[in-house]
């Protein structure tokens, strides 16, 4: 497996401190959240991107990606009504696509659920056509920067659109894009009527990255939600791409999150 953490679990780390921990303990990958880089990502110039992902690669690390797209950002709306706002926002997920290339990634998680919100009045399937516009859009950016869009299924109450796998795979239907992929997350998967590697075996053909996590917000091995049948599942399918861990609760402090995760995954794939 190829293993990758998300940066902003290092809360106030200089991005060199981070590549140089995340390496040491034995990540070859780090997947980037643009809040931690600027306010907006056409702020970040194409000199700091080089010099990012040339720290990054100094420690032997890959900035494979971006996600929490659109998070801290306004003006942003998957799913808005108006028009002239999903078109402003495929645009800027165009420049993400463009700073992800550009940092050396391939792909970028789409999950950000207070910009993905049924609008007020609205119903799901309003909600899907207005996104299935929205990425429409946008898919000759990704094309173009040689990025994937993976659509992320979040659980209630995170997220009141896409909230399952097979909805995920109803929206790539629709956008009918090689560039478009599903993005499996535990924490999510774990809300599910089906269980976390029945989901993995039948999304396996669509999957194009995977966060570890546990419902309890934490990294994996910090919660009850047993990663070897789930490991098991990802070889069955023969899943090539990164398993990232990403949490939302960063108690006790990055460094316990990021040995422990890797080091119970580690022992997991083993048992595998």
């Amino acid at each position: 497996m190829r293993y990758g953490i998300c940066n902003e679990t290092y809360e106030g780390w200089d991005h060199p401190r981070i590549c140089q921990l995340t390496a040491q303990l034995g990540y070859t990958g780090l997947e980037v959240a643009p809040f931690t880089l600027a306010p907006r990502i056409t702020d970040v110039s194409a000199e700091r991107r080089k010099q990012l992902r040339g720290q990054a690669e100094e420690c032997g690390l890959t900035i494979f990606g971006l996600h929490w797209l659109l998070a801290k950002t306004e003006g942003f709306q998957l799913t808005s009504p108006n028009e002239s706002v999903r078109r402003k926002t495929a645009d800027y997920l165009g420049e993400l696509a463009r700073c992800c290339r550009d940092l050396g990634g391939d792909l970028m998680v789409f999950g950000s659920p207070a910009q993905r919100r049924i609008p007020e009045g609205g119903t799901k399937q309003q909600a899907m056509e207005y996104a299935t516009d929205t990425f429409k859009r946008a898919a000759a950016a990704f094309a173009d920067a040689g990025v994937k869009l993976c659509l992320e299924p979040l659980a209630p109450p995170d997220a009141d659109f896409l909230n399952t796998c097979a909805e995920g795979v109803e929206l790539l239907d629709r956008i009918d894009h090689p560039n478009f992929v599903l993005h499996l997350d535990v924490r999510a998967m774990s809300s599910e009527t089906n269980s976390v590697p029945e989901l993995i075996r039948r999304n396996a053909a669509r999957t194009g990255h995977f966060h570890a996590n546990d419902p309890n917000l934490r990294g994996p091995g910090f919660g009850k939600v047993d990663f070897v049948p789930i490991f098991k599942a990802l070889k069955e399918v023969n899943y090539q791409g990164w398993v990232s861990v990403e949490v939302f609760d960063y108690k006790p402090d990055p460094e316990t999150i990021a040995r422990e995760s890797i080091r119970y995954m580690k022992e997991c794939e083993a048992k595998a």
